[in-house]
Formats: C-alpha cells, structure tokens, sequence
C-alpha cells in the first residue's frame, strides 16, 4: 500500500506525572527515587527531587500544579462554569382525582381544622384494625388448632 495520506493524529507518548510538581514527565527524563519503605517516587528534574527531600510543600511554590489548582489559577475551567437559569415559578394545577379548588381550599384550611381531620382518619383506621384484630381473635378461640408450640 502506498502511505501518501496524511497523518492528523499525533503519536501517542506514555507519560508520567512528577510526584512533586505535577507536571508530565516525558520518556528519559525521569528521576526515580526509592523510599526505604520501596515506594517510587519520580520527579521531572533534580529541582523537584531536592525540594521534596527538603521536605518542601508543593502547595506553596507558585510553579507547581498543585498550587495552580489550590489557588484557581486556571483560566479554562472558570470559562466552561456558566451560571444556571432561574427555575420557573412554580404554577398550581389540578392533580389527578383533585380538582384546583379542592386543593385551594385544602391549602387554605386552618392547621387546627386540618388536625382535626388527620385525628378523626385515624380514629376510624384503628376502629377499623380493632374490629378486624376482635374477628380474628374470635376465630382463633373457636377452633384451637395450634397457637404458640
């Protein structure tokens, strides 16, 4: 085959990051330093090996990526944060099986009236659960066939 097209995509160059300042490392120029504990560590240039022995924090040299990144100094990513749209005010509609007045007038209520009808709906639910609890209770004493062994 003939290799007269063109290339447009770059040659793909496996790279490190320096434990140090952050930034890439490219094949052959690493320095490698190994802990006695035998963690690697791999740093750009001798300046970031030497600061890091001396013990310096990255945080607070200027240079290094992870004192960019602590003091928002990168202009991209502020551009692609946009402000988000105000919500719309929320409008009342009818529900299923709830027409707009009844709801109107549900939401008007006085919490008092309110609670008077949440305790009279409970009142009829236990009623309720006692007559069915009393008809199981006289079933079970009818015809003993084993409760608790």
């Amino acid at each position: 085959g003939s290799h007269s097209e063109s290339v447009t995509s770059a040659m793909v160059i496996k790279t490190e990051t320096c434990r140090f300042s952050g930034l890439r490392i490219y094949p052959g120029r690493a320095v490698k330093f190994v802990r006695t504990d035998t963690q690697i560590f791999t740093f750009l240039k001798s300046k970031c090996r030497t600061l890091f022995n001396q013990r310096k924090k990255p945080a607070k040299l200027a240079w290094t990526a992870l004192y960019r990144k602590q003091h928002k100094k990168d202009a991209t990513s502020e551009v692609t944060k946009r402000k988000k749209r105000g919500g719309k005010a929320t409008l009342s509609r009818a529900i299923a099986g709830a027409s707009l007045e009844v709801i109107q007038k549900k939401r008007s209520e006085k919490p008092e009236v309110r609670q008077a009808a949440r305790d009279a709906a409970l009142r009829e639910v236990k009623e309720r659960m006692k007559k069915v609890k009393d008809t199981k209770k006289a079933a079970s004493k009818g015809g003993k066939k084993g409760g608790k062994r």
